[in-house]
């Protein structure tokens, strides 16, 4: 397995956010995290990506022990996340936000042939690369922050609500460049609202509750299931 999770607990002051949750992704997959709001989606990411330190449990990562392991030397390693919110840089410049994303990297002959791999994914951020990030509409701002989140050439790619706000449009057009990354060679953890969409592109899925796992299979299983169809799909 690319990423393990194992009862992995994780606190914010007295309140306990996660309870024991063990996960895995294999190297090449979609994995989906679904949830209501307050389940502890945002707060496995932030785990994973070193924000927050877990009270309990182990993370490894490409077989290694990155439990204790800093955030920025995690992304060395192979793990990039697009945050919930999208968390760019208003200030800089589309260009400037893409290059922040490399920040790690020194091949600068790698480094070009992924900003071209970004512009061939995202035409409307090669026109807009010398725009401020911050004058950019939403769903521009989302495709800037997965393609920073591409630059620093993941193996494991952490989505949090890549489709958060957008127009139906736009979160069609954002799966598919999802599916087409994946297919490409990325890893993909995916959080996500829209269950729809998330099973229907995942190879495998969970469903988070208060901080616990309560239910795993497939994503075309859980898509199937009536009891993740009532609570996420508006299915009666």
């Amino acid at each position: 397995m690319l990423l393990e999770l194992e009862d992995i607990s994780l606190l914010y002051g007295r309140i306990q956010a996660l309870h024991g949750i063990s996960l895995s992704v294999a190297e090449g997959e979609v994995v989906a995290l679904i949830g209501g709001n307050g389940a502890g989606k945002t707060t496995t990411m932030r785990a994973i990506s070193g924000i927050r330190p877990v009270s309990a449990g182990r993370i490894r990562f490409d077989g290694q022990d990155i439990t204790k392991l800093r955030a920025d030397l995690r992304v060395v390693r192979g793990v990039s996340q697009s945050p919930e919110g999208r968390g760019i840089f208003p200030g800089m410049t589309v260009l400037e936000n893409l290059e922040m994303g490399a920040y790690t990297r020194r091949d600068k002959a790698g480094i070009a042939a992924d900003l071209r791999r970004v512009f061939e994914l995202f035409p409307r951020l090669e026109e807009r690369r010398r725009q401020s990030g911050g004058t950019l509409s939403g769903g521009e701002q989302q495709m800037l922050a997965v393609g920073r989140a591409l630059m620093s050439r993941p193996k494991l790619m952490l989505l949090d609500e890549p489709s958060m706000g957008l127009a139906p449009m736009l979160i069609q057009q954002i799966f598919q460049i999802i599916t087409e990354i994946n297919e490409q060679g990325t890893t993909i953890l995916l959080v996500e609202q829209n269950a729809q969409q998330a099973l229907s592109r995942a190879h495998r899925a969970y469903v988070l509750e208060t901080g616990r796992i309560v239910k795993a299979g497939t994503g075309e299983e859980l898509l199937h299931d009536a009891a993740v169809q009532e609570a996420y799909l508006g299915v009666a």
